[in-house]
């Protein structure tokens, strides 16, 4: 028997209803073979058909159950823009991030929402952000290898750094650990990237080397010690010998910086700056291999716009405590924020800074650093070999 669509055989017990009902006995068997064989239905389905209630919820078009979508696709069409600009982050820092992303995006005209759309984006849930997203998300996974070559000259001088030994609510104490980027081989000079992360207030700078020589890696130290927004205090490193040598040792005691170094093989005594390795520099830079004068510069002038991007813009989510409970570990975290808003909150910050990053944030149009960055990236990948 050849099938029909539901709208046929709708169609055909529609026709049929008025007239079974007014048939005797007789003729309503009649009809019932006529609509069984033509619908391909059994007999007691099409009586229940016949019957006005069921007859009303099959042939009456069904209307979609529940409340109408607060969040239409222009909202989910900026959403998705702000979520780009914003490197594709969460919901949570995504939410706390929204009114100084919109008043920067509308300040520069770089884009354009009805004003339902505007109140849409200002009042979003972090969780309404992540299922709007959902379909557009993707995800990548990435392996890389260690170039950490151990330091054994001054570890005795140098005192191990545990969790309770700084005061984690002043800004200037800071993690710093090198990232290489050598591809698939540590054979050779190859660019490495000095990454520089304040505890207090996640504020993070980056700087491209030449090579791991210590001459080089202190160069780059001292001028992310000039543009960071507040005085160094306290320097904690890994165990490689680019950071743990003399000529730091000698400056950090000269200068009255607390140095102190991370346990061999424990990279979660750097959590900080660890977890600042893989999102802003693995994330953008990746694992392809740089050499030579010209990467070197085409990645330093990236990181001078990504410290922009980052740290005004990009909020982060800071943990306040942990705790187990039997086999569990309970975590609190603090409501995201971005390095320049705790920053600006803090009592440790002179006001004469704050007013000078206040007139930087309003100079900033986030739009235009992503897309400088993104041609800055593509330059980069054109210089860099895969092995």
């Amino acid at each position: 028997m050849t099938k029909i669509s539901m709208q046929s055989r709708q169609e055909v017990i529609k026709r049929y209803r008025a007239k079974y009902k007014k048939s005797s006995k007789k003729e309503k068997g009649q009809i019932l073979n006529i609509v069984c064989l033509a619908t391909g239905l059994s007999r007691d389905r099409v009586k229940k058909l016949f019957s006005e209630r069921i007859l009303d919820t099959v042939i009456t078009k069904s209307k979609k159950r529940g409340r109408k979508p607060k969040y239409d696709d222009r909202t989910r069409a900026a959403l998705e823009k702000i979520w780009a600009i914003m490197d594709f982050a969460c919901g949570r820092r995504l939410a706390a991030g929204m009114d100084d992303m919109l008043d920067a995006l509308l300040r520069f005209d770089e884009i354009d929402v009805d004003k339902r759309t505007l109140e849409n984006l200002k009042k979003i849930s972090p969780a309404t952000i992540d299922r709007l997203l959902k379909h557009a998300k993707s995800h990548m996974n990435f392996k890389g290898v260690s170039a950490t070559k151990p330091g054994t000259l001054l570890k005795k001088d140098i005192p191990i750094r545990l969790g309770t030994q700084w005061d984690d609510a002043v800004p200037g104490y800071v993690e710093i650990d090198l990232v290489a980027h050598c591809g698939a081989t540590t054979a050779g000079e190859y660019i490495n990237t000095l990454n520089v992360t304040d505890i207090y207030s996640g504020w993070t700078e980056t700087a491209a080397v030449i090579n791991k020589a210590q001459k080089h890696v202190f160069e780059a130290l001292m001028a992310i010690k000039k543009r960071q927004p507040f005085p160094l205090l306290g320097i904690d490193s890994d165990n490689g010998s680019e950071f743990i040598n003399a000529h730091l040792y000698r400056y950090c005691k000269q200068e009255g910086i607390c140095f102190t170094r991370s346990r061999p093989s424990k990279k979660n005594d750097n959590c900080h700056v660890e977890q600042k390795n893989w999102t802003i520099v693995r994330r953008n830079i990746g694992y392809n291999r740089y050499e030579g004068a010209e990467a070197l510069r085409a990645m330093n002038e990236y990181y001078e716009l990504l410290r922009l991007h980052t740290n005004f813009f990009l909020p982060s989510v800071k943990l306040l405590s942990k705790n187990r409970d039997g086999a569990k570990i309970r975590k609190k975290y603090a409501p995201p924020q971005t390095p320049y808003k705790r920053l600006i909150s803090s009592s440790h910050i002179k006001a004469d800074e704050k007013k000078r990053l206040s007139e930087i944030m309003l100079t900033l149009n986030p739009a235009e650093l992503n897309r400088d960055m993104m041609k800055l990236l593509e330059q980069l990948l054109k210089l860099s070999t895969k092995s």
